[in-house]
């Protein structure tokens, strides 16, 4: 009881088009690895970032997926997509279970702005349970960043975080330790699927409950298949890792109380000397000064 055979799938495709390849990706692997019960994927891997791929729910792309898992009896987490409702677009990820229906959504709650332009933030957690297993708990790239959401997603009963990313950037080592730390504030297997290729720099990452190593990939393509023991989660929370720190029961029992949480308005008075979230620019311009008699040149910076 409490295991789950998880295979992580590190695509490494084209910007977009790619659910063709996708789509035999995730059937040779349920082939080679029978054992596997889940498969999961970087987030946007099938069609890339352009909103120009939005699809409305219950889209041709999604019902794909449905018919996917339901042919291979494995439950699928297909990265994510971008989704319309309205007029408003948001990055999804489904959990399809074996039977093909949609048993839980995650929308990101914290689009990659200034740069992820266009999308609507979620509101809400997202948790599911895998009978047999455990509780399982979604977010997307971004939303790591901040901390709340992964101890709100183990306060909702989640032993496993899986987080689909879309990372291309110089700032993936700094992902690497916030993944890590993840997993060991909260005492939860940490599961970071990024994507490859001509989308991201790769690098997924996997933690235990301990904040333990278990697999990082490289740059390329890469199938990891992980046996997740749930019953270990629930020993560290309950011993500590190595009968180290209970960390959530201490969180559970202090009696301090975070002010900034209690509500949107004084989290943002909080932090409003920030100013606002806008996209970087050059702040002036460089030109050379020159220096009289013989002596150095000085660069000065001009508003």
């Amino acid at each position: 009881m409490g295991h789950l055979g998880i295979a992580a799938i590190q695509t490494a495709g084209r910007k977009s088009g790619n659910l063709d390849q996708i789509e035999k990706d995730v059937a040779a692997t349920a082939k080679r690895l029978p054992w596997v019960q889940m498969i999961v994927l970087g987030e946007l891997a099938i069609h890339g970032p352009a909103l120009k791929f939005a699809e409305p729910e219950n889209g041709p792309t999604i019902t794909r997926l449905q018919q996917l898992a339901k042919r291979l009896n494995v439950w699928l987490v297909p990265g994510s997509l971008y989704e319309k409702r309205g007029d408003e677009v948001y990055n999804v990820t489904h959990v399809i279970d074996p039977s093909g229906e949609i048993v839980a959504k995650h929308d990101k709650l914290y689009p990659f702005l200034p740069y992820e332009k266009g999308i609507t933030p979620g509101r809400d957690f997202c948790v599911f349970d895998v009978p047999g297993a455990g509780r399982i708990g979604v977010a997307i790239c971004y939303d790591m960043w901040f901390p709340e959401v992964i101890r709100t997603l183990t306060a909702m009963g989640a032993e496993a975080i899986l987080l689909p990313t879309m990372t291309n950037t110089i700032d993936r080592d700094v992902e690497l330790s916030i993944a890590r730390s993840n997993a060991a504030t909260n005492q939860c297997y940490f599961i970071d699927v990024n994507v490859a290729g001509e989308q991201g720099n790769g690098k997924s990452i996997f933690y235990g409950p301990g904040g333990e190593l278990l697999y990082a990939c490289g740059d390329a393509a890469e199938v990891v298949a992980l046996n997740l023991d749930f019953d270990e989660v629930r020993r560290v929370r309950s011993e500590g890792w190595q009968g180290l720190g209970q960390v959530l029961k201490s969180f559970r029992d202090a009696p301090v109380e975070y002010e900034i949480y209690q509500s949107a308005e004084q989290r943002k008075a909080g932090f409003e000397a920030l100013g606002p979230l806008t996209m970087p620019s050059r702040k002036g311009t460089a030109e050379f000064d020159p220096s009289p008699s013989g002596t150095n040149p000085k660069l000065k910076i001009v508003e």
